[in-house]
Order: C-alpha cells, then structure tokens, then sequence
C-alpha cells in the first residue's frame, strides 16, 4: 500500500468514527448539524469550546449526551456568584491519621475530570473565572506550590446565557482566547421543534451508546496534526488573522472603522487544526481555502474586540469578520505587495 493510500485509508476511518459519534449525539439531540459539528470538531483537536444561546434550547443537554457517547469521565460544575476557586479546583485539608496526626491531604475539585461542563460559566466572578486558566492552558492544576495534572484528554464546554446581564460577569479576554470555538446556538425550525416535542412528551427516553475512549480520542488528535497544509493556505488563514488588526498591514477598511483589538496567535492555530478536520471529514489529506472560510468564524468571533463606533451601531462581531473574509485575496501578491510598502515607510 503506497503512502497516499495509506492516508486516505486513515481519513475515511476516522470520518466514520467522527460518524459514529454524531450518529450517538443525533440519536438525543435534534438538528444544530452545525453546533454538532463545532462540539465535535473541538474534541478531535483537544479545544474547549463556549456555548452561546439562551435559555432552553439543548446546549447542557448536547454537552451531556457527548459525555455520554465517549467512555470519558464526566463533571458539572452549576457556576453562581458565591462560588469560590477552592470550589472547583479543590483544597488542602487537615486529616488525622490513624496514629492520632494531622496531615495536610489535597481534595480533588470536580475540575479533576476529563470532559468538564461549566454550565452558566459567565455568572461566576471573574476571580472564579480565572480559576480555569491553567486548566484550561496547560491541563495542570497548582494548588499550595504543588502542580497535580489532569488526566488526558481534558476538555471545558462551557455555556453562557447572552440576554440576561443582571448578575452576570463578562469573561475576561484571556480566558475568552483559550476558548477553541466560540458556538452560536440558535433557535430550531419548525419541523425539529415538532420533533422535539414528540420525542420528549411521549415518555420515550432514548440513550446514546459508548463508541469511543480516550485512548481513540487521543489518536485521531494524532491524526488532524498530519494533515497537510500547503504554505499558499497557510499563509492565507494566517492573512486572515492579520487582517483583524487595526492599521496593519493586511487590515480592511471595516476592520479600522469598527475593530479595537485583533485576534491572537491563537486563532491562526485554531484556523489551522479546525479546517485539518473540515478536510478529514471531506475524505482530503490536505487543507484546501474552503475548509479555512467553513470555521473561520467560530474560530475568530470570540476573539476580536469591537471599538464604540460599532458597539453604537449595534454591529457584532461576525458582521465585521464576514465582511473581512469577502473582501481578503486568497492569493497574497497584491496584498503583498502593499505590506512592503507599509513596512518601507
């Protein structure tokens, strides 16, 4: 078996494992094909992942029935205002042994997990927020100078409610970025919202199979780093980074009318290992500019910072970022060529 066989092989293996598990969360969770395919496209790149929408309509539930499909363990943390760190990371505690001493022993948060569901993450205080950030960062948890680390794969799905504020706290921008996907969750359409309801007021409870263990998770992660991307795509969804900052050298007209902040660094490496998986699922080895545009915005919505010009004319961030992706070349010479410019004066 030559080479390019071998990898069209493994591709197609792991589009029906990826299958697999959609066909398990499909089984519980009707339609939000696209929601589906973020929560997914997060876990097969070892990303956490922010849920958007408001109350009702299935972002706990898909989370949970996730868990439910993979042989992972599997904890909820309900975020409220009085929470507290030590509440989710855990804490020394003085135990006396069995000779009468007593000896400092570290309990384990509900943080010590590997799919961990931060339900209504945006009611906690920031203090509490920031309790996930090395979590989140580096899979490790350092409590009292000693460093514990998680079990592997560890994932945060996270969910916010973006209607009510009152005793809400915004996420700071530093934990926003550790996000891989920031998902939109909307309203279902007339013919899913029919089957919901037949599928909930009957007293049918169907429940999703195991399919897939961590040590399978970990492999197809393995997988989507192989996949080839090509220099002339690379440095597109790289230019699409860049253009999300305000005078440079790749900048659109709107991202200077209407953008604060760009994006990080880390949103070219999310572009890069979402669209890997965008062409494992498409049966390709490598990464084409299509695959780039189809995650572009989940990738990047959460991490671009809107000035006050925008903000007073009710302009969000997918409206600017859209705008961005029509109006950037794919090919980079004529773009190119003004960035030498720029940079000469």
């Amino acid at each position: 078996m030559s080479i390019g066989e071998s990898m069209q092989q493994r591709a197609e293996e792991f589009r029906q494992r990826y299958e697999a598990v959609r066909e398990q969360i499909g089984r519980v969770i009707v339609g939000h094909d696209e929601i589906v395919h973020g929560v997914l496209t997060c876990l097969f790149v070892g990303g956490h992942c922010l849920l958007e929408g408001v109350p009702g309509l299935g972002k706990t539930l898909l989370v949970r029935t996730l868990a439910q499909a993979l042989d992972l363990h599997f904890s909820r943390i309900q975020f409220t205002p009085d929470l507290m760190p030590a509440d989710i990371l855990g804490t020394n505690m003085v135990l006396e042994t069995a000779d009468g001493k007593r000896v400092f022993e570290f309990q384990r948060g509900p943080v010590f997990t590997q799919i961990c569901l931060a339900d209504e993450i945006n009611r906690a205080t920031p203090k509490t927020q920031s309790a996930l950030l090395e979590t989140m960062q580096e899979g490790t948890v350092t409590a009292a100078g000693t460093r514990h680390e998680l079990k592997k794969p560890f994932f945060v799905m996270a969910t916010q409610n973006p209607i009510e504020q009152e005793g809400t706290y915004p996420l700071p921008e530093a934990q926003l970025d550790r996000f891989f996907f920031k998902l939109r969750v909307g309203y279902s359409s007339r013919e899913e919202l029919a089957t919901i309801v037949q599928r909930t007021t009957r007293g049918i409870t169907v429940e999703p199979e195991k399919v897939m263990d961590g040590s399978e998770i970990l492999k197809w992660q393995q997988l989507v780093r192989e996949v080839i991307l090509a220099a002339h795509v690379e440095d597109y969804l790289v230019r699409l980074v860049l253009a999300t900052h305000p005078d440079g050298p790749f900048s659109v007209p709107i991202t200077n009318q209407y953008l604060r902040w760009g994006a990080s660094p880390r949103a070219a490496q999310t572009l890069a290992l979402a669209a890997k998986v965008r062409a494992l699922l498409e049966g390709r080895y490598n990464v084409s500019f299509e695959d780039v545009r189809r995650v572009y915005l989940p990738a990047l919505r959460h991490r671009v910072i809107l000035n006050f010009e925008a903000q007073a004319e009710a302009l969000d961030t997918d409206h600017v970022l859209l705008d961005i992706l029509e109006k950037l070349p794919e090919k980079a010479e004529e773009r190119a060529v003004t960035a030498t410019v720029t940079a000469a004066k």
